[in-house]
């Protein structure tokens, strides 16, 4: 992973780096893929003294508990949902093992950059980046996004802060993974203290890049901000952002329903996404696919793949929202705060 653009001098506490990678790794609980990868990171380049240099910073990740063996079956099969015929009819060749640029592994790169973003961020403006597991399958917890603190998120393996519908989403995983299948979910997220400004007014709204930015992630099918779909069931003189008087003069509404972005600029208000996830695809039930050659063929797939990815993928999300929150603070610095009055 190459982080291109970091601002000189930012002091970095390279164990939140390592910590943030141990929340994606693999084998962490027995409802992830029970791969042993301790993903040590290697900082090559860009650091001195844990301070930021302002040139490129680079960083390693080895993998140690690989298994090509795992994947021969589907050098051949199309792994129905996955990306194993897209590659093949685009490239006409992919990677022999594990999916290739498909494989959640490059996240990451994702997660360690977005650590850097992170307290960048923190730094400079105080603001908190929060991601939690809102729904696995069909149990949904009810959460009240302004109260939950990063301690209730990791207070179990599911990475839900509603303790009791996590107990429900962990034995959904366990009653699915037994029977060789998988499910999906919903991860909610929100940005305390965000800068004000952040975004641009058309091609590049904040909403806009943090929706692109989310949605490259592996398995990602959906994106809502604020009120989200349920809005659209709203009046117009329910769903506005009244605004309101504050001390420091702010911008202040009495809602939030625009998810903390109007206009595709950030308003100073907690910024609210969720983002989708669909089931795991490749499974170790049967399933009717067809070989490059294009005959049918049944494939039941080997290896160790999460039954669900949504606890996994918590801290990907806040990666890339850490990463276009950074990038969109740069740009606001750079056309704003050059000619001052």
């Amino acid at each position: 992973m190459i982080l291109e653009g970091c601002p000189p001098r930012l002091e970095l506490d390279v164990k939140e780096i390592q910590s943030e990678l141990d929340r994606r790794r693999p084998g962490q609980s027995k409802i992830t893929s029970p791969r042993k990868e301790l993903d040590q990171v290697e900082i090559l380049s860009g650091l001195i003294d844990n301070k930021t240099l302002g040139t490129p910073i680079a960083m390693v990740v080895r993998n140690k508990d690989h298994r090509p063996s795992d994947y021969k079956e589907m050098e051949i099969a199309f792994r129905p949902s996955h990306a194993d015929g897209t590659y093949q009819f685009k490239y006409g060749i992919q990677a022999p093992s594990g999916g290739g640029r498909a494989s959640a592994r490059e996240t990451i790169g994702r997660v360690a950059a977005g650590a850097i973003a992170k307290q960048l961020l923190l730094k400079s403006f105080d603001t908190e980046i929060l991601a939690w597991v809102r729904r696995i399958h069909d149990i949904e917890a009810e959460i009240n996004p302004a109260n939950v603190s990063f301690d209730d998120v990791e207070g179990n393996i599911v990475r839900c802060p509603h303790p009791g519908s996590a107990q429900l989403m962990k034995d959904r995983i366990e009653d699915l993974s037994r029977e060789g299948d998988s499910c999906g979910g919903v991860i909610e997220c929100v940005v305390r203290n965000p800068p004000v400004g952040l975004g641009m007014p058309v091609f590049d709204k904040l909403e806009a890049d943090l929706a692109k930015a989310v949605m490259s992630l592996p398995a990602t099918k959906g994106f809502e901000i604020g009120s989200g779909f349920e809005g659209t069931l709203l009046k117009g003189s329910q769903h506005n952002d009244a605004f309101i008087s504050s001390q420091d003069g702010r911008l202040k509404t009495s809602t939030n329903n625009s998810g903390g972005i109007q206009g595709g600029i950030s308003n100073g208000e907690p910024i609210l996404i969720r983002v989708a996830f669909k089931p795991t695809a490749t499974i170790r039930k049967a399933q009717q696919t067809i070989d490059s050659s294009g005959n049918p063929i049944t494939l039941e797939a080997k290896g160790r793949h999460d039954p669900c990815v949504l606890p996994r993928a918590v801290p990907m999300v806040e990666a890339m929202v850490a990463l276009v929150l950074a990038d969109h603070l740069l740009r606001q610095h750079g056309q704003c705060n050059l000619l001052k009055d």
